[in-house]
């Protein structure tokens, strides 16, 4: 079984991005055949500064690394070291139809939000299909809201091996239903666009500022206190035992304790647990040679596999 997950490098990133994504990517080790990448294309349609974009794509493979990727178990690469995707991109282009991009939800959503339209985020789908399709990829973990992501790429493959023969593997979304919620600091799902995150790897003086700054109800600190609608407390219990947040509950639904002490118990227990990823990415750091070579290999173990893909859609249609 093949898995295949990527992330944007399109900032630092936050507890959210780590719960949300790389700690159930790194997990897949364990499960399959896991092909994980840095979707540095994939980010151009939102960051237009060079500088930046190398950086974050180098801070996410530190990240990553720091985080437990194993690259002798995963293949971890950067998505435009892998040009075979670029031009499957352009042989899927000419199965998909408009009407299936212009009812992409992510589209639509970018358009509302004010977005500028142009055609890398309209195509933006049929990129994110060769990602999936070159690996000949059998899952594709995706929160609820992706699914429509994987649906796209499945009826694009479809489409081409109707039309030229069966070149492709028709992939399956394994939906994550126990997707951690992160809520942020204003309770609205935690997002660098609404700066309201937490860095996974933020200054510690700049993360306890933030924590303090999450928004809580009005009630006194003599007042019982709901857990289960508390944004700190949801945030606790993801770096929490079981027994711990267990405690937490009682104490604030027999009241006599406020939110600032609640708050002061989850920056301290958020930093003490990243605290070994903390020391091994200052490690990393000190090797960038080791980074950028893990990188480039798991990019020519990539591109081996995109290459038999992509020879054999070039056969398909008659172009070999």
């Amino acid at each position: 079984m093949r898995v295949l997950s990527g992330i944007q490098p399109s900032g630092k990133l936050h507890i959210g991005n780590y719960f949300g994504m790389m700690k159930p990517a790194v997990e897949l080790q364990e499960k399959g055949e896991t092909f994980l990448f840095i979707a540095d294309y994939h980010a151009l349609t939102s960051v237009t500064d060079g500088a930046f974009l190398r950086k974050s794509t180098f801070d996410v493979a530190l990240d990553f690394l720091a985080c437990g990727l194993d690259p002798r178990r995963a293949v971890f690469f950067r998505q435009s070291d892998v040009p075979e995707v670029t031009e499957l991109t352009w042989l899927l282009s000419i199965v998909t139809p408009m009407g299936l991009l212009e009812r992409c939800h992510s589209y639509k959503d970018k358009i509302a939000k004010g977005i500028a339209p142009n055609h890398g985020l309209f195509a933006y789908p049929v990129l994110m299909a060769a990602d999936i399709l070159a690996y000949q990829s059998n899952l594709v973990p995706v929160g609820k809201d992706q699914k429509q992501h994987v649906e796209v790429t499945r009826d694009i493959a479809v489409k081409f091996n109707n039309a030229y023969g069966q070149v492709f593997t028709i992939p399956e979304p394994s939906i994550r239903e126990k997707v951690a919620v992160v809520p942020g600091l204003d309770g609205q799902k935690m997002s660098k666009s609404y700066n309201n995150h937490i860095e996974l790897f933020g200054e510690k003086k700049d993360t306890r500022a933030r924590i303090m700054r999450i928004v809580t109800d009005s009630k006194t600190l003599a007042d019982p206190k709901d857990p289960d609608t508390c944004k700190v407390f949801a945030l606790y219990r993801l770096f929490a035992t079981e027994d711990e947040t267990r405690r937490l509950a009682e104490r604030y639904r027999a009241g006599g304790m406020g939110y600032g002490e609640a708050k002061k118990m989850l920056f301290e227990r958020l930093w003490n647990c990243l605290a070994p990823f903390r020391a091994r990415r200052a490690e990393l750091e000190k090797n960038p040679g080791y980074v950028e070579s893990t990188l480039r290999q798991g990019a020519e173990r990539a591109r081996a596999e995109a290459r038999r893909t992509l020879d054999a859609a070039r056969r398909a249609i008659g172009v070999d």
